[in-house]
């Protein structure tokens, strides 16, 4: 008799839980999706595409399987469908009309895509909940959970085994959507994009981790629009807030997959946003394998449990976290076999492949972009910032 599925709280429990990567910037990078424009219509368009990503995540160590409906609403695919797709032969599309498809269409596909491959590799599927548009969000609280309501619709029909409410840079709209996924009785995570300075309106990093905690979240962390290095230092934060206030949450972080910026202040744009090279020209900044296996490393030493990436964490990427901490999940992801990825050089008759069969050769390696080894503690350096 085949064993339930065991759910996101028991992994955790038990040790430590790898996510899944990016989706809208790779889904854009291989032609399926529009920079700008950042809509998940491709479940619909191109379900075929969707699904090869989610079967990559996870043969390369994804435990966990997020839909693809981040910025799924009608209001913003509509938004899109005449300036993207209006002089796009209809049979390049799957014969959708992108002016009459909704977001409920959307999700739902998006949901069957991810639950039909979560099962080939025991996955679980987390229904991703956006953030409003800033129209929605200052109509106040009721009218923005009944929006909160509107995404969560498809979750609750087709059945997800936990929700993410991802990318926040408010607390407050954070809170309101803590308090409304709840509603589903299943477990709740949420994440914002928060740099250690604190979130968009001046509270802390200390005081948002509590507050989702208290809203209902059995997970708090940050994702997406800083690099790793950064992350971390906000996840530090959260863990002295939570444990300061007595709290018992899991963390989790899911990062952006280049070397980015923390400005420090409100006055200049963030992160990612603060790039001239995004989103055209990020390949230089791209995070290599190796300093995703240090940033997991630091991110589990720190006591995060769950770990993944965001906008540029390709499959490779997710590889190195489930590498780095194969020991303690008791197992090498599917794509690396019994040997694990530094081993398997070693199988190679060239010399030059075989002596580089061992991790203390790739620790100590410089990246040919120029950029010095540093601590994942450290701020990325000045010459970073172009």
């Amino acid at each position: 008799m085949e064993q339930p599925k065991k759910g996101l709280l028991e992994r955790l429990a038990e040790g430590v839980v790898v996510g899944d990567g990016s989706f809208i910037l790779t889904m854009e990078k291989r032609g399926y999706a529009t920079a700008g424009a950042w809509t998940p219509e491709a479940c619909v368009l191109h379900p075929e595409a969707v699904s090869q990503l989610h079967r990559e995540f996870i043969r390369n160590g994804s435990d966990v399987l997020q839909t693809f409906t981040f910025y799924s609403s009608d209001e913003q695919l509509q938004h899109v469908a005449s300036a993207v797709y209006d002089n796009v032969p209809a049979e390049q599309n799957n014969n959708i009309n992108m002016k009459t498809l909704t977001a409920a269409e959307v999700n739902a596909a998006a949901i069957d895509i991810a639950q039909g491959v979560a099962q080939e590799g025991g996955a679980l599927v987390a229904g991703s909940v956006s953030p409003l548009s800033e129209i929605s969000f200052h109509k106040g609280k009721e009218h923005s959970q009944n929006e909160f309501r509107k995404q969560m619709s498809m979750f609750k029909e087709k059945g997800v085994d936990f929700l993410l409410g991802e990318f926040f840079k408010k607390v407050e709209e954070a809170e309101w959507a803590i308090e409304t996924m709840v509603e589903m009785g299943i477990p709740v995570a949420c994440t914002m994009r928060l740099p250690p300075s604190g979130d968009h309106t001046g509270v802390s990093v200390q005081d948002c981790a509590v507050r989702m905690a208290k809203a209902g979240a059995s997970l708090v962390g940050v994702n997406c629009l800083y690099d790793p290095s950064i992350c971390l230092k906000s996840m530090a934060l959260m863990k002295e807030g939570l444990e300061k206030a007595g709290l018992q949450t899991y963390l989790m972080v899911q990062p952006f997959g280049y070397h980015s910026q923390d400005p420090g202040t409100e006055a200049h744009p963030m992160g990612y946003e603060a790039l001239p090279q995004f989103p055209y020209a990020m390949e230089p900044r791209a995070l290599t394998r190796i300093d995703v296996h240090r940033f997991a490393r630091e991110a589990y030493e720190l006591g995060v449990r769950y770990i993944g990436g965001c906008c540029g964490f390709e499959p490779h990427h997710i590889k190195a976290i489930a590498e780095e901490l194969a020991e303690e999940r008791g197992r090498h992801p599917p794509s690396a076999g019994a040997l694990g990825s530094w081993k398997s050089l070693a199988l190679c008759e060239v010399k030059t492949y075989a002596e580089k069969a061992n991790w203390e050769y790739w620790d100590n390696l410089t990246p040919t972009a120029g950029r010095s080894i540093e601590a994942f503690s450290d701020l990325a350096p000045a010459s970073l910032i172009d």
